[in-house]
């Protein structure tokens, strides 16, 4: 017997027998298998050249179709009987150096698995082959995003009519594998809120699939559509194992997190942190690595307890000076603690996230410095009057800033400290605004000494405005304005008298500072209930939006209803 129709006849039994796990493990399609599939690949190119209608005759001969199935039996269909013929194909014309020919040849065959799994009565026994084939299409695929020379070849290959919108081999394989996702959504072995069954589930195995292949290959965007259907359609996320959540809530937390949500972002990776059993430290590292930045730019530093876990080694050096920065308002510091891990930020798309997300957070500490030093009302503020920050003050501490980051040194640096740019800017800057404040600008060029080379040419991203603009009250009112508008500043600009105004000081107790500087983290969830409560409130007056749901809801996330 040859072993095509060995292969065949072992084929049709676990097809009888609904036994996807065997029909996994014998449809193979990488390199390291058994030499048996080999002479399988042999045997069909001296028997089935080309196009002939022998193997697809055989196959059917092989694979018949059963018009009476016993109760628990399977049986072969149309669908699977041209998957089946596509695979030996695949076996047949095979060329695993030909990495441009095998993309296109398992593209193919795990799109015919897709059509066959769409069946309705017995596509679940392909659940686990489909899960396979999928994993191998997105190794290739991610292996060949690192290979432009391969790459251009088949994106050269891809023509047709419509090549002006043209899809990415990203978009292609993502395409196929969510088709898969779409057959288990939309199966009707259970109910939604039931527990799964049937092809419901693998529903959330083939959204991690596909989103791992989006993630690796930054297109997370395309996973909107995704997000979208499990909303409306998937059952709760409460319903399958542990893995499946945790890496689901992760990749959600990523997406809300690329697209700058990151109060839901927070709320995924918690989750997905606090379900991470302990013994998984390099799942619970990668959680942290998305979960501490989410928090940072919701004004939340990491406590030391968190940093001393076993899986956050090594983040202490990268957050703490961060965090310290933005804590005392320390631009000079502030870039230094990015400069300094530069390369691991940037590798994982935090580096210009932080450099103009947390500069706001480093601009409120700054001016409430400035505040604490030039304020000159009473501590219980018992004058009635409004406490005010001048925008001159401000500007004189501006101004001398950056010149320290253009590279000036102090004239009169103190005794045994090097005369470079460091990081105790925050106590030259005390010097400055106590001796400077209220007077020109210009004085504070008293207290600083040039570079011997003339001052540092800043990119755009270095200068506390703009590269070497010097700041003036136009720039600093435009930044407290900003302040005000995100909620990181409670008052109001008094434009004529160029002063920021503190407002709600007598609530707190004569604290001006606590009034005017509200804890940035406990405003930015004001914000957000504040705009949920709107949404809600246009909800109920009849206008043409949608309902806000919950305000702790994440789209995407499903839960069970309560």
């Amino acid at each position: 017997m040859s072993l095509v129709v060995q292969f065949l006849s072992s084929i049709r039994g676990f097809v009888l027998e609904l036994n996807g796990d065997e029909l996994r493990n014998w449809l193979l399609v990488e390199n390291d298998v058994a030499s048996i599939y080999f002479d399988m690949s042999n045997e069909l190119k001296r028997g089935f050249p080309g196009n002939s209608p022998a193997l697809e005759n055989l196959i059917d001969k092989s694979l018949p179709q059963e018009d009476d199935v016993p109760e628990g039996k399977g049986s072969p269909w149309p669908g699977f009987n041209s998957f089946i013929k596509e695979y030996l194909e695949y076996w047949r014309d095979v060329d695993f150096a030909d990495v441009v020919r095998l993309h296109s040849r398992l593209s193919d065959l795990l799109n015919s698995c897709a059509n066959a799994l769409a069946n309705p009565t017995y596509g679940t026994v392909l659940i686990q082959t489909s899960m396979s084939l999928s994993e191998s299409l997105s190794k290739l695929v991610m292996s060949l995003t690192r290979q432009p020379h391969l790459l251009a070849q088949i994106q050269g290959d891809m023509t047709g009519e419509e090549s002006g919108e043209r899809k990415s081999i990203v978009e292609l394989a993502a395409d196929i594998i969510q088709k898969i996702f779409t057959s288990c959504l939309t199966d009707r072995s259970s109910t939604r809120w039931s527990e799964p069954k049937g092809k419901k589930v693998a529903v959330y195995q083939f959204a991690n699939l596909t989103l791992k292949l989006l993630f690796a290959c930054n297109k997370s965007r395309l996973a909107v559509q995704m997000f979208t259907n499990i909303s409306t359609s998937a059952p709760a996320l409460s319903l399958y194992p542990a893995s499946q959540r945790v890496t689901f809530l992760y990749y959600l937390g990523r997406f809300y997190f690329d697209h700058g949500h990151y109060r839901r972002a927070e709320m995924c990776l918690a989750e997905a942190y606090s379900q991470c059993l302990p013994q998984f430290q390099k799942h619970r590292r990668q959680i942290l690595t998305y979960w501490i930045p989410a928090n940072l730019l919701l004004g939340r530093f990491p406590s030391w307890d968190l940093l001393r876990r076993p899986e956050a080694a090594g983040f202490a050096d990268i957050f703490v000076p961060v965090c310290a920065a933005i804590r005392t308002g320390n631009f000079v510091l502030f870039h230094q603690a990015l400069n300094l891990n530069r390369d691991w930020l940037w590798g994982r798309g935090f580096y210009l996230t932080f450099l103009y997300r947390l500069k706001p957070l480093v601009w409120r500490s700054f001016t409430r410095k400035i505040f604490m030093l030039t304020w000159e009302g009473s501590a219980d503020n018992t004058d009635n009057r409004a406490p005010l920050l001048s925008f001159e003050d401000v500007v004189t501490a501006a101004v001398y800033v950056q010149k320290l980051l253009e590279g000036y040194v102090p004239a009169k640096p103190p005794a045994g400290a090097r005369p470079r740019l460091t990081a105790n800017a925050n106590s030259l800057l005390v010097k400055a605004v106590t001796n400077s404040a209220g007077a020109e600008p210009d004085t504070a060029d008293s207290l600083l000494v040039p570079p011997p080379g003339g001052p540092r040419r800043l990119m755009p991203s270095e200068g506390l405005i703009f590269g070497n603009k010097r700041p003036d009250l136009e720039s600093i009112e435009s930044i407290i304005a900003g302040l005000v508008y995100s909620g990181l500043l409670n008052g109001f600009i008094a434009r004529q008298q160029k002063r920021f105004a503190v407002e709600g000081a007598k609530k707190k107790g004569g604290n001006a500072v606590a009034a005017g500087w509200p804890i940035p983290y406990e405003s930015i969830l004001e914000r957000f209930q504040e705009a949920w409560q709107e949404a809600l409130d246009a909800c109920d007056a009849g206008e043409p939006v949608d309902p806000p749901g919950a305000l702790d809801d994440v789209p995407g996330w499903v839960r069970a209803p309560s």
